[in-house]
């Protein structure tokens, strides 16, 4: 960077831009300069506002989306469980005998019949 530009140096370049542009010119210049260092100044705020938005919409974004990831990450691991603790149901042995599998009655085992 050129550092602080002091007196001297400024007198210097208004010397030259007076010999280059001519009186008649020099003024029309300096307008011409002030607006676009003017919308310069301005084009860069909006840039540095419109990025720090960005930045704190990104921020909120994350603030959101973390709790709703740990609640979809939880509501997976539970499917995940309660699916193994139907499979284990399904495979594992009952202890209710079904309709093929129950042994025949027999006279012993029946109870008695009672007469009306």
């Amino acid at each position: 960077m050129l550092g602080p530009i002091g007196a001297q140096e400024l007198i210097i370049i208004f010397v030259i831009a007076l010999i280059v542009f001519g009186p008649r010119k020099l003024p029309q210049l300096g307008k011409s300069l002030g607006r676009t260092i003017g919308e310069f100044k301005r084009a860069s705020n909006e840039l540095r506002n419109t990025l720090e938005q960005e930045i704190r919409v990104e921020e909120t974004r994350k603030e959101i989306m973390e709790p709703i990831e740990a609640l979809g990450n939880e509501a997976k691991e539970a499917l995940t469980k309660a699916t193994e603790l139907d499979d284990d149901l399904e495979d594992a042995p009952t202890g209710h005998a079904t309709d093929s599998e129950k042994p025949e009655e027999t006279p012993a085992t029946k109870p008695p019949e009672t007469k009306a």
